[in-house]
């Protein structure tokens, strides 16, 4: 399927599904809901999200990116990860802190893993769990430990474990199959072993989940036989045969999980991400129309049974395929998994393939820049996928063919709530201390009793709160641990309010605290340049149009995309050379231009921001630029695209900062 085929079929689906999206107002915000109900929200921009990537050690993989780092350069490497997290606007990750039956922390029943220093065994000089806990936390970033339950080495040989090790010393709790080393999960003793293994993690340190990852029974390798017919010989009476007993072995993992971790701690939630197909259409009628590996089948692992038994709190999917992938369709898989977890608590989040984009071997559909953003697109229609997990947090770095910077700028442009989980009870509104202006934005105190808060700014001073300002995240402009938030894109001339909520652990939300407003400062500018004004120009390709809701002001101007210049101009007067931010707005319609150019005159030459036009409605930011003083045009909307669908030219604000 070529891309703008896919782009036209992904902007069809749009089209029916997300016209108007009544707000996800949560239960919690008390006297809002019923009012909130009713407002129209922006879907690039939802109140709740999990946005996340994962954080590999086996193989040193993205951390630590080699063995034998000092302690420092190990926290600085981390540190990092945590601030790119932050920096697109993620609120976790998920790290894997026992990669292969060895642990991140001091642990008592097995040794230090070999990925941190070496040698297995040999302790890095810190305990990086706690480590990793703390820093994330000081960024308000959610850390899920990551676990792989039966993996012992990626190697067969059993001496090369450190003398120590469990499965060098209980020979048979292991077996080798294809080149590796496992437990045995059809034993009750491992399996206990591990559940008290990953238990050790969940009561000693301050985690906000676990997971597991795909890997239960060895994926199938050609002519080898799982070599476990004495245990099955030992444990498999009663069942009609040994896939039914393994398929067991592994829901018995997953079911005493469940309860042990949140017997422990209510709060921890507990997910597991699985290959993405569990049994094709073909197989069973409940399955997915797709023709791949079955996991059911393949690695036992029932994963469909364990959200319909609300054995976990979130199930990922690793649905590493592009959309018209005949063999497995991300579309359909989207749809097929929404469809397994609707009215089940359970939380659905899809297993995004960040490390295919842009790599020739994977093909030419992930040769799309627009593909992962697609992607997230379609997520927008079906409400139950809740939020995104990204392999790997290397690859969102790497940003290959700036397909991470085009899906966080069409779907990342604001912070987002975490999916509140469970039925706690939210906490009592904040009350703001202080909202002072100075050299570095508004500083805000306040006093209260979350576990976190989550912080608004409404331009103006209005005389009471609009719930609709809180029923999505257009207003959030972040969240904290702390009582105190520093607003560093405080405009210096414009006035505000600001509003605090309190958060639960399980992110059940407060109503808003009473509004606190600070006045615009002496010699700030901030100026709205609409179509329709003087400083607005454009040629004679350019139409008008007031058909959307969405419209600034009385209309706005749309164009065909051409191979040629022909820029729609905003014209302001500039009084200082200085910085300035850069907002545009424009309506927002499915079949407008998915990747907009929008030329920014600043200093030194134009720069050019690519803007998704499917979604609007809401001033968005285009970034913070060099402008000389002067009249002149300042921004432009090109129609010099090869993406399908007008572009539009509504408003734009700039404003000094």
């Amino acid at each position: 399927m070529t891309s703008l085929l896919r782009l036209a079929l992904v902007a069809l689906t749009a089209a029916l599904g997300t016209l108007v999206v009544p707000a996800a107002a949560p239960a919690a915000v008390a006297n809002t809901t019923a009012t909130t109900a009713a407002c129209t929200t922006d879907p690039a921009t939802p109140k709740r999200q999990l946005r996340a990537m994962w954080i590999s050690s086996v193989a040193n993989i993205d951390w630590p990116s080699r063995t034998g780092l000092s302690v420092s350069a190990q926290q600085a490497e981390f540190r990092a990860w945590l601030d790119l997290a932050v920096q697109r606007r993620m609120n976790a990750v998920v790290v894997q802190v026992r990669p292969t039956a060895d642990t991140f922390w001091p642990s008592s029943l097995e040794p230090w893993s070999q990925w941190l220093t070496g040698t297995q065994g040999a302790n890095p000089g810190y305990d990086p769990l706690a480590f990793m806990v703390a820093e994330a936390h000081q960024r308000d970033l959610e850390l899920h430990a990551w676990f792989n339950p039966y993996r012992v080495a990626n190697h067969a040989d059993p001496d090369r474990l450190v003398a120590s090790h469990p499965a060098r010393r209980n020979p048979s709790w292991r077996f080798a199959y294809d080149g590796k080393l496992y437990y045995n999960p059809g034993l009750p003793q491992v399996r206990d072993f591990i559940e008290d293994v990953i238990m050790d993690a969940v009561t000693r340190y301050d985690l906000d989940g676990v997971h597991l990852d795909d890997y239960f029974y060895p994926y199938p390798a050609s002519g080898q036989t799982i070599p476990d017919s004495a245990a099955y010989a030992q444990y498999g009476g009663g069942f009609a045969s040994v896939h039914d007993w393994r398929r067991e072995n592994v829901n018995l993992l997953v079911r005493e999980l469940d309860q042990r971790i949140h017997a422990a701690k209510p709060h921890v939630s507990f997910g597991i991400s699985p290959f993405g197909i569990w049994r094709n259409a073909s197989t069973d009628p409940l399955g997915s129309r797709t023709s791949g590996l079955q996991s059911y089948d393949a690695i036992y692992a029932d994963t469909r049974k364990w959200v319909k038994e609300g054995w976990v709190d979130y199930i990922a999917p690793q649905l590493y395929w592009h959309i018209g992938y005949s063999v497995a369709d991300y579309q359909v898989l989207i749809a097929w998994w929404s469809e397994v977890v609707r009215n089940t608590g359970v939380r659905l989040l899809a297993g995004q393939a960040a490390y295919r984009a842009g790599v020739s071997s994977h093909g030419a559909d992930w040769q799309d820049p627009n593909e992962l953003s697609d992607h997230l697109h379609l997520n927008r229609q079906h409400p139950e996928v809740a939020g995104d997990i990204f392999f790997s947090a290397k690859d969102v770095r790497a940003n290959r063919i700036n397909s991470f910077s085009i899906l966080a700028g069409a779907h990342y442009t604001r912070p987002a709530l975490h999916p509140a989980r469970g039925s706690a009870a939210a906490p009592a509104a904040p009350s703001i201390t202080s909202a002072t202006r100075g050299a570095g934005g508004v500083s805000l105190a306040w006093t209260g009793n979350g576990a976190a808060y989550a912080v608004y700014r409404v331009t103006g001073t209005p005389s009471a709160a609009d719930p609709c300002a809180f029923a999505d995240a257009r207003n959030l402009l972040g969240t904290t641990r702390q009582k105190t938030f520093t607003d560093a894109t405080a405009a210096a001339g414009t006035a505000y309010t600001y509003y605090v909520t309190a958060l639960a652990r399980t992110h059940q939300e407060s109503a808003p605290s009473a509004g606190r407003a600070v006045t615009g400062s002496g010699g700030g500018f901030s100026v709205i340049v609409d179509n329709a004004d003087a400083g607005f120009t454009a040629g004679t390709s350019w139409g008008t149009s007031a058909y959307s809701a969405e419209r600034h002001g009385a209309d706005y101007r749309f164009a065909e995309p051409v191979a040629a210049s022909d820029p729609a101009w905003f014209r302001a007067s500039i009084p200082s050379a200085g910085t300035y931010r850069i907002e545009v707005w424009y309506p927002g319609n499915a079949g407008y231009n998915s990747a907009t150019p929008h030329l920014v005159a600043a200093s030194g030459g134009n720069r050019t921001v690519t803007v998704d036009q499917r979604t609007g409605g809401a001033w968005r930011d285009l970034g913070a630029f060099s402008l000389n003083a002067g009249t002149y045009n300042v921004v432009g909307v090109s129609r010099w695209t090869t993406t399908t669908g007008y572009v539009v030219a509504d408003a734009v604000r700039i404003t000094r900062i």
